[in-house]
């Protein structure tokens, strides 16, 4: 898609109704599924994040950022997701959240972001953190600066890709909380989204679908 394309759209998605949990959950892990619709946040004192699927410009088409987080002693070693981190007391809410640790984590300043959407929020049960995702974008293709604490890499991915239903397989992953299980996932180009993230971007793909 190109970016042109995308903005035109911008108002018709502000417009469009969430899609919501029931496509979230198709991305979720056959091991997760029943978990996640039984849950009670009330018993779980969760932390909360909030999370960035930037959108932008790049040689005239629309792309979304990924990053690959370092290798460390967590849940989410190593794994690719959208930048963005825990709520933090000089936050005002967990769309500054969203932009501060996407300014931290890729080097986008906050002030250049324009959210489109806040997404429908989404409980990770390894981490116990209750996420909320906001679907957003900059006009001008930025200049990635790395948190090099918390980024191995950046990921861009054309949005035609990540919309694209080929892009959709089974992965066989190896989490400190799940070994050797098939999850659904997306595979772009050899870079594989499973778990929270495909459910985030489940939601997104269908987000786009109903504006065909």
């Amino acid at each position: 898609m190109d970016f042109s394309s995308l903005t035109d759209l911008v108002s018709k998605l502000k417009k469009t109704e969430l899609p919501g949990e029931f496509f979230q959950y198709q991305l979720a892990p056959l091991f997760r599924q029943d978990e996640l619709k039984r849950i009670d946040l009330n018993g779980k004192n969760p932390n909360y994040a909030g999370v960035v699927s930037l959108l932008y410009p790049k040689n005239g088409e629309a792309y979304m950022a990924f990053i690959l987080r370092k290798t460390y002693k967590g849940v989410h070693s190593n794994q690719i997701g959208f930048p963005g981190g825990r709520y933090e007391d000089v936050d005002e809410d967990l769309m500054q959240t969203a932009l501060r640790e996407t300014e931290e984590e890729i080097g986008v300043s906050a002030s250049t972001i324009h959210v489109i959407k806040a997404l429908t929020k989404l409980y990770i049960p390894p981490s116990n953190f209750l996420v909320h995702p906001y679907l957003s974008m900059v006009e001008e293709e930025p200049v990635f600066v790395l948190q090099e604490s918390e980024v191995e890499n950046l990921i861009e991915i054309p949005l035609s890709v990540c919309l694209d239903e080929r892009s959709f397989k089974t992965a066989i992953i190896d989490a400190s909380y799940a070994k050797n299980v098939e999850v659904p996932a997306y595979n772009f180009k050899g870079h594989v989204v499973w778990g929270a993230t495909a459910m985030i971007l489940s939601e997104i793909r269908e987000l786009f679908a109903r504006l065909a």
